[in-house]
């Protein structure tokens, strides 16, 4: 076979691929098929525009397929350049059409730009999800320590998941909540005893709202008596006093021996005066008697 056309075949099949690169007509006949109408030509614009053609139609014809209305090509085009992921989108919106949950494609993008998983998202709002609150610590007034466990049964709030707060606010003020009502507990028995008690009172202080979940139920999983707090209380104070007191006694034995030492150095002062006093009066009888003051008494 001369080279020329060896050239020439080559130079054909280069133009075909090109060509079929350029117009991707499999995907615009696939389309067609799927019922859905795709101009070519923004097939071929969207390769310069840097959107794959092929991900843009797989999307329109699943969303075509599940009965959704509200997309178009320029939709997908728009949310694939924001670097959202468009098949999970589209799967979170037929799920939520399914579910009979009111959700637009505007809705889920929204959700998908905000960095959550807009498919998890829903499929947490048909099926419920239990968010599990660490053990929590509170004591009675009685001074018994309590530690109970709490599982939060919650659904997707979808009208807040935009900006609503996530689990880490559900478990701090459930364990608020269960601090609380352990708290006004006059007894530690009465919170052993009806435990829903603690359910009933932070259900009833709305502590889904700004949250992007919407609290079912909370359920007392466990609770555990721990330690006699006020007893502990007691006992550090009975030491404190005795400390104060044994450094009381300690300042009051200090003053006494302190007393008891200058008693002492009295004592010897006044010893000493007796003996300077003493001391003069060999002097004084020596004076008497130089000066002929001594008189013999008849």
């Amino acid at each position: 076979m001369p080279v020329t056309t060896l050239i020439i075949i080559g130079a054909v099949l280069a133009g075909l691929w090109f060509f079929t690169f350029i117009f991707p007509i499999s995907l615009w006949i696939s389309a067609i098929f799927s019922g859905v109408q795709v101009n070519l030509l923004d097939l071929v614009f969207m390769r310069f525009r840097k959107v794959p053609p092929a991900l843009i139609v797989k999307s329109l014809i699943l969303a075509t397929k599940a009965g959704i209305k509200d997309v178009d090509t320029a939709k997908l085009e728009t949310h694939f350049l924001a670097h959202g992921n468009l098949m999970k989108v589209i799967k979170a919106l037929i799920v939520a059409d399914k579910a009979n949950l009111n959700m637009n494609f505007q809705q889920a993008t929204a959700i998908d730009l905000a960095g959550r998983d807009v498919l998890e998202a829903v499929q947490v709002s048909v099926t419920p999800y239990i968010i599990v609150v660490p053990a929590i610590t509170g004591v009675s007034v009685d001074g018994i320590q309590l530690i109970a466990e709490a599982r939060v049964t919650v659904r997707t709030n979808l009208q807040q998941l935009v900006g609503g707060a996530g689990e880490e606010t559900i478990q701090a003020r459930v364990g608020q909540g269960i601090i609380s009502r352990i708290g006004e507990a006059t007894n530690y028995m009465e919170v052993l005893e009806k435990p829903e008690e603690i359910s009933k009172r932070v259900l009833a202080n709305g502590l889904d709202a700004g949250t992007a979940f919407e609290i079912l139920s909370i359920d007392i999983a466990d609770i555990n008596i721990g330690r006699n707090i006020g007893a502990i209380l007691q006992i550090d104070q009975a030491q404190a006093d005795l400390v104060i007191a044994n450094a009381k006694a300690e300042e009051r034995r200090a003053m006494a021996v302190a007393l008891e030492h200058e008693m002492l150095a009295k004592i010897q002062e006044a010893r000493a005066q007796v003996i300077e006093a003493e001391s003069e009066i060999p002097a004084a009888l020596s004076e008497a008697y130089r000066k002929g003051n001594f008189y013999k008494s008849n």
